[in-house]
């Protein structure tokens, strides 16, 4: 054998056994990095630390705050089921539960929807941080963060029992909140209100839609105060035209009020006789279905024969659509209408029925547009006076169902007729015997889910009152 090939020899050796090396070690960094597969929703803080990342977490709550409103499943339709705007015809138990006002601790959907308020509010906390540190300019984008954490957490007390927590999920170990009473929680959510607008206070148009959005928000969580006076005067000077929207697309997401309702068919506008021989009369609802206000106009689904109506999503109960909304439909989270009712239901309140009345029926003059709709004056004619003060509540609330139409604000509104108006459970929510059989419950709030018993400060609901 000569030299060179002794040499070669030693090199194909030598290269042979290097090879076996690199693929032991590549097999085994494969292996360790299977085992060790990072989470694709953990964001290293470190990456966050400047103008960018700053906001990059803002726009990231915002994203959640859709979420949490119009961009799932949730709390608005939910607050509908437990109502009287939406009925289930779906196949899912969590919102039989809702619809038929027994909603249990381990309500899956409720646990969603739960998790999402608080997350909105520990994304917005988070971007305050961030952007007062490395984006203090311009300071809207702050007052928008704390727009959407005074929205949640007035959502929350609108919509929860009495016993909330408010955790800070900010920290490297998340610290459990004290329970709350609805209150305490609508006194924080307008503290948050208060910031925003305090860092709201230039003149460019984005900063003052940010100011007035923080103005109607806290309104309503003064409502929730039974302080209807304050609420009006606050949002005097907000235009009617005023709205703060949340967007959808195609590749960005639905419009969860046109989604679950109209593509999967899994909610079906409430009325006041239900099932499909509309032989059950439900008394505490509204009849939106068939009111044929035109501010909501809804339909039977028909089939191709043009006689019998579309099933549902369960295959039993026939559908009852709106084209209030489109699959990209903007969604007002606040707006001016809003503003308008806040000043309505303050006049009524006040025993001002006429003052009340003229709110309403300038609105009516000049419908604003809703969704997909735009109602004219000629089909919205001029309300009478009420009787009595009673019933200008009454009217009141009915003209504001369908101003505010599945917007997250009935449930608030129906506790709100028990709380502070003195009307009677059955006068103002569902009662009577539920077309899936039995009898309506007597649930008038969202019970905290039993995940909440990770939090140990927490044990359950101090009560279920309205």
């Amino acid at each position: 054998m000569s030299q060179h090939s002794k040499f070669a020899g030693r090199a194909l050796a030598t290269a042979v056994t290097a090879a076996a090396l690199v693929v032991a070690t590549a097999c085994a960094d494969a292996k360790s990095a299977l085992l060790t597969a990072p989470d694709p929703d953990l964001i290293d803080p470190s990456l966050v630390q400047s103008p960018d990342g700053a906001n990059a977490v803002r726009i990231g709550a915002l994203a959640r705050l859709r979420t949490a409103t119009a961009g799932s499943d949730g709390d608005w339709l939910f607050g509908g089921l437990l109502t009287d705007e939406w009925s289930t015809s779906s196949t899912f138990i969590q919102n039989d539960e809702a619809d038929q006002r027994r909603i249990a601790l381990s309500n899956g959907t409720v646990t969603g929807f739960y998790r999402n308020l608080n997350q909105v509010r520990t994304a917005a906390n988070q971007a305050i941080g961030l952007l007062s540190k490395f984006a203090p300019t311009p300071a809207s984008n702050i007052g928008e963060m704390y727009f959407a954490r005074a929205f949640v957490e007035m959502q929350m007390a609108q919509d929860f029992c009495n016993g909330l927590v408010v955790s800070d999920g900010t920290a490297a170990s998340p610290v459990g909140g004290m329970p709350m009473t609805n209150d305490q929680v609508f006194a924080m959510a307008i503290a948050s209100y208060d910031s925003a607008m305090a860092q709201a206070t230039a003149t460019d148009a984005a900063t003052v839609a940010i100011r007035n959005a923080a103005a109607v928000g806290k309104a309503r969580a003064l409502l929730g105060l039974n302080q209807h006076a304050a609420a009006a005067a606050l949002v005097a000077a907000i235009p009617t035209s005023f709205t703060y929207d949340v967007t959808f697309s195609t590749t960005s997401g639905n419009n969860i009020l046109w989604d679950q309702p109209n593509s999967s068919t899994r909610y079906t506008v409430g009325d006041s006789l239900e099932g499909n021989g509309r032989n059950l009369l439900v008394t505490g609802a509204l009849p939106f279905f068939s009111a044929n206000d035109p501010r909501l106009p809804v339909s039977y689904t028909v089939s191709a024969n043009g006689k019998d109506t579309t099933k549902s999503q369960d295959g039993l109960t026939f559908t009852r659509r709106t084209t209030l909304w489109a699959r990209t439909t903007n969604v007002p989270i606040v707006n001016g209408i809003d503003a308008r009712m806040v000043e309505a239901e303050a006049k009524a309140k006040a025993g001002d029925a006429a003052g009340s009345l003229a709110i309403l029926n300038t609105l009516r003059a000049a419908p604003p547009k809703l969704g997909e709709v735009q109602a004219t004056a000629a089909g919205l004619p001029p309300l009478k006076q009420a009787a009595t003060t009673a019933d200008a509540v009454d009217q009141l609330f009915r003209e504001k169902a369908f101003w505010t139409f599945s917007r997250g604000q009935r449930l608030s509104d129906r506790r709100r007729m028990m709380r502070q108006y003195g009307r009677a459970e059955q006068t103002v929510f569902p009662t009577g015997n539920h077309y899936r059989g039995g009898t309506y419950g007597n649930d008038v709030n969202f019970p905290i889910p039993v995940d909440e018993a990770n939090n140990t400060n927490f044990k359950a609901c101090t009560d279920r009152k309205p």
